[in-house]
Formats: structure tokens, C-alpha cells, sequence
């Protein structure tokens, strides 16, 4: 188990990768200073703080410096009045097609909560069958991550709601046909006015966008073996979970992978003690680089969650790996310079199967129907 001076080492670590990330980013995100995504102050009242029983185990107490459990109530999103009204709404434009050009690709189609809240496949297909660049980020727990999408353009969940709505390789939906389509599906407009009470025009994109975000909100998995093990339970985890999560602790993994999400808190560079090649790291897609400019942020991506990852295959945001313990291996070698043996892959394997959680039950909504007014879908 790692000793007083690794602990003081790694969050020198910790805090000088948050520290480097700051000063090559324009926009100056991080996490907060315990690792946890804290999407606004509101957020921090409202989601409740878990029962945290009194305990002697090293392993755990180590653990609890680094690592939250999920809480398990869905957290307040900045700018979105959580409603039974509005969730039920953003369920039903989650899982609708309709808002795509060709009526063809909802939400769901790229977050399917029956596969981890992702797709399963490197890269996502989309308008008119066309493939995106990046794979696609699973939406559990998303409302945890200090940023959305791997190069973290969109701040929030709500931001992130737009952009595949709107993007051409992605539903390719023009902003006025969005609002256009709702408003010609009857259904709609009722329910826009329970969740949004009091506006003049509740139909819009931007409500939509609010609607989608609280929806998603709800989309956590708290629970996993290792949230009731961080909570006290010494039993939660098995022999080898346990010497996973020390390997985990003792090689620097949490650098990186911390907070409630294990990920989500910060912007990395892909490669930071050798470059990972072509097939992982494609040259073209230069990351946070890509959207501001700075080429000190290129190939840098925000840290993905490692929540529920057993269940999110294909890895990394190139879709390249799909095989855990080879990603394993792989990021071991190329952010911390270090060369796991097959005992160790095993068991910092078995310690991510900890982090699966309960499930989001969903039922697939009733939508409300089209008429003859609906505007159709693109050929």
C-alpha cells in the first residue's frame, strides 16, 4: 500500500497536472480541489452527501483522499429547474428520432442506456449513415464531469444538448426545424408548458436543450461495489479488487481518474511519457487544441470517467481498443511510464469492475404522434 510520502507524491502529482492543464487552457477550467465535478454551488446543496461510516482500513481511508462515491440523487444542473414535468419531457426528446433531419437517429441512438449509456461501437453513425470522428462518451454519470465532449467544448449538459442536435455528420437538424418540429407534434406543446411554466414561448431550442440536460441529469449509477466500499463496507470489494485499487493508487492511475466520476475533473495530454501511434492517437485530431487554437493544448482531451467502463467498450476517444486490459496496459505505458505485469493488468481490471453501478431504469416514453401537418423527414 502506498506510504505517507507516495500519498504527499501523488497529490503534488495531482495538483501540478491541474495546475499545467490551467495555464495551457484559455478558458482556465479544472476541478475543484477534491477531485469531485461540481457543476454549480446549487448542485453541492441539493445532491446528497452519502453516509460515510467510521472506519480504521488503510485501503479505504486512501481511497476516500482521492475518490467520492455517487451520490444517489441526481444533482441540480446550473440554469435548469429540475421538474417531474421537465425530466418527463427531456425523456421523450431523448429517445425521439424525429428531431434528426431524416427522423432517423435520437439521443438514445449514440447513448443506448441499455449499453452503458454508449454505443458500443468506435465511432457512431449518424446522418445518413455517416460515421463521426470520436467515439461516443457515455452519458451516465455525464452530469458529473466538468466539462462535455472529449475536447470539451460545451461547459455544461445543456450545452452539450445542442450540439448533436445541430451537427451535419451527427442528427443534422437546422436550429428552426428543431422548434419547427416540436411545435407540429401536438403532444408537445402541453408538456412544454408544464415545464416551463410561465414563458411566453416555451418552445424553443434552448428549452429543449434545458429539458434533454435534465433528463440526463438523472442518468447516474451510484451504488458500484467500490461506492459501498468507500463508504465503509471492507467487504465489497474482493482479493483482488483490493490489490487492483492499490495498484491503482500506488502507480499514479488516480493522477488522473479521481473525484465522484474517477475522471471527468480535468484535461490530460495523450501521451505524456511516450506517444501512443496513429491508431490510438490520430495525428489529424489535435483535441482541445482543435477548438481554441493553442497548440500547447494539442492532444489534449478531458479524462474520461472510468465509471461502469466494463460496459463502455470500444476505449479512448479514437475507438480503438477493445480490449480493457490491453487499455489498461496501454495507458500504463503512456501517461505513467510504467509497464504493468499481466498479474497487475488482471487485477487493476478486476478494481474497474467495481465501478459498475446500478442502472438508470428507463422505459422507453410513448411519443407523442405525428399528423399530417408534421413536417416529413429528409430523404
Amino acid at each position: 500500500m502506498a506510504n505517507l510520502n507516495t500519498k504527499n507524491l501523488l497529490r503534488a502529482v495531482s495538483l501540478s497536472a491541474m495546475m499545467a492543464v490551467v495555464a495551457c487552457s484559455p478558458d482556465g477550467k479544472t476541478a475543484s480541489p477534491d477531485g469531485g465535478a461540481r457543476p454549480s454551488e446549487e448542485a453541492q446543496t441539493q445532491a446528497p452527501t452519502p453516509t460515510m461510516a467510521e472506519t480504521s482500513d488503510e485501503l479505504i481511508l486512501q481511497a476516500r483522499d482521492f475518490m467520492e462515491p455517487i451520490p444517489m440523487d441526481a444533482p441540480a444542473i446550473e440554469g435548469v429547474t429540475s421538474t417531474p414535468e421537465l425530466v418527463e419531457l427531456g425523456q421523450m426528446l431523448f429517445f425521439d428520432p424525429r428531431l434528426s433531419a431524416t427522423h432517423s437517429i435520437s439521443c438514445a441512438s449514440c447513448h443506448y442506456p441499455g449499453l452503458g449509456g454508449a454505443d458500443n461501437s468506435p465511432f457512431s453513425a449518424g446522418f445518413h449513415g455517416e460515421r463521426g470522428g470520436r467515439n461516443a462518451p457515455t452519458v451516465y454519470n455525464a452530469v458529473f464531469n466538468f466539462v462535455q465532449f472529449w475536447d470539451g467544448r460545451a461547459k455544461d449538459l445543456v450545452e452539450q444538448a445542442g450540439g448533436p442536435l445541430v451537427n451535419p455528420v451527427e442528427m443534422a437538424s437546422p436550429q428552426a426545424h428543431v422548434t419547427e418540429q416540436i411545435l407540429a407534434l401536438p403532444g408537445y406543446s402541453p408538456m412544454f408548458a408544464k415545464a416551463f411554466p410561465g414563458e411566453k414561448d416555451p418552445v424553443s431550442l434552448e428549452n429543449a436543450q434545458k429539458a434533454i440536460a435534465g433528463f440526463e441529469a438523472t442518468l447516474i449509477t451510484p451504488n458500484a461495489p467500490f461506492d459501498q466500499f468507500l463508504r465503509g463496507d471492507t467487504n465489497a470489494l474482493t482479493a483482488d479488487q483490493k490489490a487492483g485499487l492499490t495498484l491503482f493508487i500506488d502507480t499514479g492511475c488516480l493522477t488522473c481518474h479521481s473525484g465522484v466520476n474517477l475522471g471527468g475533473t480535468m484535461y490530460q495530454k495523450f501521451g505524456v511519457f511516450s506517444d501512443p501511434g496513429p491508431v490510438y492517437l490520430p495525428p489529424e485530431d489535435k483535441g482541445r487544441g482543435g477548438v481554441t487554437g493553442n497548440a500547447a493544448e494539442d492532444y489534449f482531451f478531458k479524462v474520461p470517467t472510468l465509471r461502469n467502463i466494463v460496459e463502455t467498450a470500444p476505449y479512448f476517444h479514437s475507438g480503438s481498443e477493445p480490449d480493457l486490459k490491453r487499455a489498461v496496459a496501454v495507458m500504463a505505458e503512456v501517461q505513467l511510464g510504467q509497464t504493468l505485469t499481466p498479474e497487475e493488468v488482471d487485477q487493476i481490471t478486476a478494481f474497474l469492475g467495481s465501478l459498475t453501478g446500478d442502472q438508470p431504469e428507463l422505459v422507453i416514453p410513448q411519443l407523442p404522434i405525428s399528423d399530417a401537418k408534421s413536417p416529413p423527414p429528409e430523404k
